[in-house]
């Protein structure tokens, strides 16, 4: 535990000052979440494109296409993990910030109930994908891209990672309806929303934070949760 000198330290005062203080931050927060729901009705509002490449994957149990990954539900959203030769400390782990997105992803049944199911894609073999997910203990599908460069560029995660949704209709044609990535993943990862919660947060340097609290550079300070 790193020792703070007293002046880095919230303000010390009394019960009512710190439930006034409290109050007045509730009322910023309810407005946040209230423009939370605007821009989410936004987006359920977005135009969509068609998809016409043949996108062809390798799964568990063979070569598949961009429709098999729905398994059978009506939404697919697809996270790029840049899992591949030449990038984190390949064949025994993925890139460093995609592993930490992918520590994150939640018991999924939740998420097909509401008729969506959720995956991974990498230009990684089946083999390297299933080392790695014994040794992370991840259990999310993952599949194997036959073709890195046309789904990366058709889908804008060529050389950056991205979350991709889809939308399939009764004819089983296939839509994209939305893409985030950079900090727009960051509701995928509620380390942050935790780290957020507290007087030190995140500790990163470009946070807005007073003086004497602990900031480290962004990204470094990441670890595989079994190399900490």
């Amino acid at each position: 535990m790193q020792t703070l000198p007293d002046s880095a330290l919230p303000q010390v005062v009394d019960a009512a000052r710190w439930q006034a203080a409290r109050e007045a931050l509730l009322v910023k927060e309810k407005e946040l979440t209230r423009a939370r729901d605007a821009l989410a009705a936004e987006r359920r509002r977005m135009p969509m494109v068609a998809v016409e490449g043949d996108h062809r994957f390798v799964g568990p149990d063979g070569e598949v296409g961009l429709l098999d990954l729905f398994d059978g539900r009506r939404q697919l959203v697809l996270y790029r993990h840049f899992f591949e030769p030449g990038v984190g400390n390949w064949p025994h782990s993925g890139c460093p910030g995609c592993s930490f997105f992918t520590d994150h992803v939640p018991n999924l049944a939740h998420v097909n109930a509401r008729d969506t199911t959720f995956a991974l894609v990498s230009p990684a073999g089946q083999e390297e994908i299933a080392a790695v997910r014994t040794r992370m203990g991840w259990d999310t599908p993952w599949y194997t891209l036959v073709d890195p460069e046309g789904f990366g560029t058709e889908f804008d995660v060529l050389e950056y990672f991205g979350l991709n949704v889809f939308l399939r209709d009764d004819a089983d044609r296939i839509y994209r309806t939305y893409f985030v990535t950079a900090r727009g993943s960051e509701a995928f990862t509620p380390t942050w929303s935790i780290l957020d919660l507290t007087p030190l947060g995140r500790q990163e340097e470009w946070e807005d934070t007073p003086a004497g609290r602990p900031r480290t550079p962004p990204y470094h300070w990441w670890r595989l949760h079994d190399e900490y």
